[in-house]
This record gives structure tokens, C-alpha cells and sequence, in this order.
């Protein structure tokens, strides 16, 4: 495990910038945020729409890069790693939820568990094994061999839960996890979702819409202007 196993804060970002050019203006999304995650905290970001609030997310997970500002994982500053080394830590270390599943179609909800942890190495007798322990914890054991489409919608975001805790990643970066859900179905994944960050003892930052299930999480943050500010 790297530094950030090790230690109290998993994730922190400082003075985080980000600005993209539109013609021949510059729009800043992100000034100078600052951000620190506990291990086995639940944090939600809320915010208008177009707030900056999945560029955070983009940047946290390593999935684009900041103007200016450092963020570490542990006393690994991620902005300035190679861009193997990054693709290996996504893989081991940070897990990731979107709002629409991106299960693969033409597999089954095991195989789509398997996947990640068939890229990171994991010896094939352990893998599956694992799959299922992951199936078993969110309650989908007997939907194994179950394709998506054969699937509720809050059954494969359950799925998708599962997958991205395939390799034991430390942190767990969700972008409107509900967002595609009805109101019930929602608050069922938003509870087996705190449940697992602490039954896991798994660190989140969740980005949602849903002002409702935001206020159920350890620390809420609110996104406005490019900063975060608490709610």
C-alpha cells in the first residue's frame, strides 16, 4: 500500500487552480481550493450546475490536470507523476462511481467486478472469490451471472459499487451516484454507501445534486466560485 494506507489524511489538495479557454477568454473553474479527506470519511460537494463540480472530481481522480496547485495522496503529490505511474494508482488506488454505471454491456455483473482486478494482477484464484464477497456485500449474490440489461438500474449502480472496491482502493471519488436513480432507490445506495465506507473503512467524495442525501454524509462542502465552502 502507498503512503496514503498509512496514513490519517488519505487525499489533500492545496490551492488547487483550474481555468480552461474559451476563444480567446480564459474561464476559471477552480481558485485556489483547498481540500483535505480522512480515512473512512464520507464527504459531499454540492453545487449549481456548471459549478466545477466533476472537473474536482476529474482532478482528484487524476483524470486531468490542475493549472496550478498540488494534490496528495498520502506524500504522493499525484500532479507531478508520469502518466504510468498515475494509471497504476487509478487502478489500486482510487475507485471510481459515475452516475450512469459504464458497466459493460456483454459481461456479466461478476466478470464486470473481475475486470479491474484482472488489470491490477491479482492472481486468477483470488479474483474471483473476491467478486463474489463484493456481490455478497451489496446484496447482489444471486444476480452474479446477470448481464446489465437484465438488471434494475439500482441494481447495476450496486454493481458498480462493488467494482470500484474490487482492488481495496483507499478513496472512492463518485459523480452523481444517484443521479440516474428514483428517489427511493437513490437513498438505498446512498445508504449502502456510507455503510461500506464504514464497515470498508473506505474514505468517499461524493458530487451530488441531491441537497437531501448530501446532509447524511460526514462533512458536506458546498462548491460556489471556485472554492468550497462549508454548508
Amino acid at each position: 500500500m502507498p503512503e496514503a494506507a498509512q496514513s490519517k489524511t488519505v487525499l489533500r489538495a492545496e490551492k488547487l487552480s483550474k481555468t480552461f479557454t474559451s476563444g480567446y477568454s480564459e474561464i476559471s473553474v477552480l481558485s485556489e481550493l483547498d481540500l483535505t479527506i480522512q480515512a473512512g470519511e464520507v464527504l459531499t460537494v454540492v453545487g449549481a450546475s456548471g459549478s466545477g463540480k466533476s472537473t474536482l472530481l476529474h482532478l482528484l481522480g487524476g483524470l486531468d490536470q490542475p493549472n496550478s496547485g498540488s494534490i496528495f495522496y498520502g506524500d504522493i503529490d499525484i500532479t507531478s507523476v508520469s502518466e504510468e505511474r498515475m494509471a497504476m494508482m487509478r487502478n489500486r488506488y482510487i475507485g471510481f462511481v459515475f452516475q450512469y454505471h459504464h458497466l459493460m454491456s456483454e459481461f456479466t455483473a461478476v466478470e464486470n467486478i473481475k475486470i479491474p482486478m484482472l488489470i491490477a494482477g491479482y492472481q486468477p484464484g483470488k479474483i474471483h472469490e473476491r467478486a463474489m464477497d463484493l456481490l455478497q456485500i451489496v446484496g447482489l449474490a444471486d444476480r452474479a451471472s446477470h448481464l446489465p440489461s437484465q438488471m434494475s438500474g439500482g441494481e447495476q449502480q450496486r454493481v458498480a459499487l462493488a467494482r470500484a472496491l474490487a482492488n481495496n482502493p483507499p478513496i472512492i471519488l463518485a459523480d452523481e451516484p444517484t443521479g440516474n436513480l428514483d428517489r427511493k432507490t437513490g437513498e438505498s445506495i446512498y445508504k449502502l454507501l456510507y455503510s461500506l465506507a464504514r464497515n470498508e473503512h473506505k474514505s468517499w467524495v461524493v458530487v451530488t445534486h441531491n441537497e437531501y442525501l448530501a446532509q447524511l454524509a460526514d462533512k458536506r462542502r458546498r462548491l460556489d466560485e471556485g472554492r468550497l465552502f462549508t454548508d
